[in-house]
């Protein structure tokens, strides 16, 4: 699957919050106010061209739909994230964020009760 710009991920959030809606709902639930009507049809166009929403005709109109879930997506990006930025290891992953300071003492220990007790 390809990756999404940065504008198509906004309005994939955005679709995934609605649970698909018609352009003009999506553009009212996006959180920059900075995307014209236009531009975000196009970059519907594109999602649906990848493979990533399809597109209902009700009336004259047309509602989009996810077709992938964003559970999916994220998992898709990670591994390609990881793989890309980390070597596939999710230590050095983790141990990145922690050398940042991204990750606190409390948040490892919780991912790690999360590893023990097998929770998401």
């Amino acid at each position: 699957m390809e990756k999404l710009t940065i504008q198509e991920e906004e309005a994939m959030l955005s679709i995934w919050q609605l649970e698909g809606g018609f352009i003009r709902d999506i553009l009212d639930n996006l959180k920059s106010d900075e995307m014209p009507y236009t531009t975000l049809a196009s970059t519907i166009r594109n999602l649906e061209k990848k493979g990533y929403v399809k597109a209902v005709k009700f009336a004259n109109a047309k509602r989009y739909e996810p077709l992938i879930s964003s559970v999916e997506y994220k998992a898709k990006f990670m591994n390609s994230f990881v793989g890309d930025y980390f070597k596939n290891s999710y230590k050095e992953m983790v141990s990145f964020f922690v050398k940042e300071d991204k990750l606190s003492t409390n948040e490892l220990e919780e991912i790690m009760d999360m590893i023990r007790n097998n929770k998401s």
